[in-house]
């Protein structure tokens, strides 16, 4: 364990370095192909970092959060996008904050006027060709407050996680497929919780109001809803810059614009799948089986579909929101089961997970008895 932590350390120390350096050559090289060029080793070093790890619990967050989060954010940096950029810079310790971290800064909301609220009720209502015009603007989903009371609270889950873990001392009881059903359950609440720590942490360190990485996936009420809404929005906002938004742009060119947003859709799952597969590698250590790529595919090739059904129908055939919701909640899990977590299972990668998280908790546990504070305060 100690070990372990020792290396972990040395490759945070590595990625704050290559990330102090590509600061200073953004400071003095023009965005563009000059700035990318020098940036490209990083790309490589934050490709290769997690191989340096053993644990997989800490190979899976360092090559999500480098070697694919890190690295998108520096090769938009390279040509002046992304979050990294800004007209003044950020300060270093902002870079560093959001470039190795998988946040995303709350966007500051406009201050309410009499006078602006007025003008843009005016303009939501104004009347076009007989029919009340849609604000064209998207609202900040942060600013909107379901109505539904959210089933989960953060203590709840950290209760769940810590259950789901005992549940699997008994896993021989269970039939294998109930097993990868839980394990949908324990990859959620791990990556919420996880996520969630690191957004308090950078929060209480640099004052910065952050976007939420989830908003409670299993209430989703379909597949557009889950993957663009509330799954994994970190990821979700880097391929809209990094892959959806140049995909747009060029189909747009050659199919039109009402019909770009299905290739952009396709390639944007296509990217994740990738690097979904390069996170296994890491973790597995094996050859790529491709199963996880084309669970990307199967769920990029349904939300096309979902998108031109409710396009073609609009809302004469709408299903109730309770029925989309299950359908749309059981085939995720379905489906990860059958094609996402099979690869990690063959490759012992969850039974090291597991096993990790046990000898985590054996050493908290001997760390709090060998605290004399502790000690003294039992006695």
């Amino acid at each position: 364990m100690e070990g372990e932590i020792y290396n972990f350390f040395k490759v945070c120390i590595t990625a704050l370095m290559s990330l102090c350096y590509c600061y200073i050559v953004g400071r003095i090289i023009p965005k563009g192909t000059r700035r990318l060029l020098p940036i490209l080793p990083v790309v490589a070093l934050f490709l290769y970092l997690p191989l340096n790890l053993s644990a997989v619990n800490l190979i899976g967050q360092t090559s999500f959060i480098i070697s694919w989060l890190g690295n998108s954010k520096l090769l938009l940096f390279a040509f002046g996008k992304g979050p990294l950029s800004s007209d003044p810079p950020i300060s270093l310790p902002r870079f560093l904050a959001i470039a190795c971290l998988p946040i995303k800064i709350q966007r500051t909301p406009l201050k309410k006027s009499p006078q602006r609220t007025q003008n843009t009720k005016d303009h939501i209502r104004s009347p076009q060709n007989g029919h009340h015009k849609e604000n064209p603007l998207p609202q900040n989903p942060e600013n909107i407050r379901p109505k539904t009371i959210l089933l989960l609270n953060y203590p709840t889950k950290a209760l769940l996680f810590v259950m789901l873990l005992r549940v699997y001392d008994y896993g021989d009881h269970f039939h294998p497929n109930l097993i990868l059903l839980i394990y949908s359950c324990h990859l959620y609440l791990a990556l919420d919780l996880i996520l969630s720590s690191i957004q308090a942490t950078a929060r209480a360190a640099f004052g910065m109001e952050l976007e939420p990485q989830f908003r409670e996936p299993y209430l989703s009420s379909s597949l557009q809803d889950f993957w663009g809404k509330r799954w994994n929005l970190m990821v979700t906002n880097i391929l809209r810059v990094t892959i959806y938004e140049p995909v747009h742009y060029a189909a747009s060119a050659a199919i039109g614009r009402k019909w770009a947003a299905l290739p952009a859709v396709m390639a944007s799952f296509l990217v994740s799948g990738l690097m979904h597969e390069l996170m296994f590698f890491h973790m597995g250590r094996v050859k790529p089986t491709w199963e996880v790529m084309w669970f990307f595919v199967l769920h990029g090739a349904c939300l096309v579909i979902e998108v031109v059904v409710k396009r073609k129908c609009g809302t004469k055939w709408r299903l109730p929101r309770v029925l989309t919701g299950l359908m749309t909640v059981t085939f995720v899990m379905v489906t990860a089961s059958w094609l996402f977590f099979p690869q990690l299972l063959r490759d012992g990668v969850i039974k090291k997970a597991l096993e990790e998280y046990a000898a985590a908790g054996e050493f908290l546990k001997d760390v709090a008895v060998e605290d004399p504070v502790v000690v003294k305060c039992r006695n």
